[in-house]
């Protein structure tokens, strides 16, 4: 039966992603926040970027209205805020990835310390959330990839605990997606791409942690890593990679997974396809082990 709460999330979400792009787009001209090709991009010419803006304003909104329902909602609308700004500014001027790095930490603790999880649970937690919050901006490196990939990873939030604001910035970030894929007329820029691992992660530790107190760290670790999926696994893979030739792990390349993939298939549709498969078989190996938990 149709849950008719469920439909008005979606249609509204997707709505609002949908038309608020035009007005980010509109703003990244105004206030020069351009996408500006380089050797290590895969675009050819200047694209505004900043579509973020809508989705940290629509999150913003749902937050307030739902906090009496949902009091999670305000710490990790206040995580949001920082963790969008912090990004939305690094877009207009470059900040120091370890000041982003620290304030990715900061914003994850607001949403973990209030579950009171044990010692081990929380440093986990704190460390996942500002792990999957970069490893959605270094993965937002083609069109469509960051956004899909957040799509999939909110359809599973879903099956976990029936999130309504999960499936709600699923349906805006949906919208956005019109926008972006397959020809981008706008992109994410860090705010965005940053605000989504965010919100995906603190949802998720909102909703399935507290659920598995007691559980081994090994399953915890194994959870983790599965709905964290293709972009943290990537990211994990590149920080090494880095590490082993000697430079800083935040140095950036185009060695990631998708830079290889499309030199290979020389196709975004293609490219974008096989991530996001392999996403959704973490995403669906992630389920199987959790609903398989005593």
């Amino acid at each position: 039966m149709l849950d008719v709460k469920i439909l008005i999330f979606i249609i509204i979400g997707f709505f609002w992603g949908g038309l608020t792009a035009p007005v980010a787009i509109r703003l990244a001209g105004l206030y020069g926040i351009i996408d500006v090709p380089n050797a290590r991009k895969i675009h050819t010419h200047n694209i505004p970027r900043g579509a973020g803006l809508g989705l940290w304003l629509g999150y913003m909104l749902m937050a307030v209205i739902m906090s009496e329902e949902m009091p999670e909602l305000r710490y990790i609308a206040t995580g949001a805020t920082i963790i969008f700004l912090c990004g939305y500014l690094d877009d207009m001027c470059s900040l120091s990835p370890f000041l982003r790095l620290g304030l990715h930490f900061f914003a994850s603790c607001l949403v973990v310390l209030p579950l009171n999880l044990d010692i081990i649970a929380s440093a986990l937690a704190i460390v996942w959330i500002a792990g999957v919050t970069s490893a959605y901006n270094l993965i937002d490196g083609m069109n469509g990839l960051c956004i899909s990939i957040f799509i999939a990873s909110s359809i599973a939030l879903f099956f976990l605990g029936r999130s309504y604001p999960g499936i709600y910035t699923g349906a805006m970030a949906l919208g956005i997606l019109c926008w972006n894929f397959p020809s981008a007329q706008t992109f994410l820029g860090d705010g965005g791409s940053t605000l989504l691992g965010y919100l995906f992660a603190s949802h998720f530790t909102a909703i399935a942690l507290p659920a598995l107190r007691g559980l081994r760290l090994d399953v915890m670790i194994l959870l983790l890593v599965l709905f964290g999926g293709v972009p943290l696994i990537d990211t994990g893979i590149a920080f090494i990679r880095r590490m082993l030739t000697g430079k800083s792990p935040f140095y950036p390349d185009k060695k990631h997974l998708h830079h290889i993939l499309m030199a290979f298939t020389g196709s975004n549709v293609i490219t974008v396809t096989i991530m996001l498969s392999l996403h959704l078989f973490a995403l669906g190996a992630g389920l199987r082990v959790y609903f398989s938990l005593p």
